[in-house]
């Protein structure tokens, strides 16, 4: 017999802070398929989805003035930091339910070498992008940035 699966009904993805909210953080994140979606965002903290492309990359960054959380929830991926962008002597392999803890002042970038896109949710510490920023493809953030 076919066990038929509860129908889960899809999060509008939006921002919807700075009010109080409560989702269901996985399935937020692996319904995403934006690059970039701010789910919430506050005075101090911001929380925002993303779905990297097989063999792409979020791109080499610094954040001088925040701290960042990065969560995989699905996928496989390499994760590289260091205190200079020609120096990034800390990498790792990450997996699903894997923690990136980045701080402040540090190169980094998280490279998808798996074979499905990479889904993540990312805090930053205090709020990196503008309220209810939405980027449907990595060209648009660059071009927004």
């Amino acid at each position: 017999m076919f066990r038929r699966q509860p129908y889960i009904k899809p999060i509008n993805l939006k921002d919807y802070g700075p009010e109080p909210y409560v989702v269901n953080i996985e399935q937020a994140t692996l319904q995403n398929n934006t690059y970039r979606t701010a789910l919430w965002t506050g005075d101090h903290l911001q929380l925002t989805l993303m779905s990297i492309n097989v063999g792409d990359d979020i791109g080499l960054e610094i954040h001088p003035n925040l701290d960042q959380f990065i969560r995989i929830e699905q996928g496989q991926g390499l994760v590289q930091m260091g205190k200079s962008k020609d120096n990034l002597n800390f990498q790792r392999k990450v997996f699903d339910n894997y923690a990136i803890f980045i701080p402040a002042g540090t190169w980094h970038n998280v490279i998808n070498t798996g074979k499905k896109p990479l889904k993540v949710y990312v805090i930053y510490a205090p709020p990196e992008h503008p309220r209810g920023t939405v980027h449907k493809t990595k060209a648009d953030a660059m071009a927004a940035e």
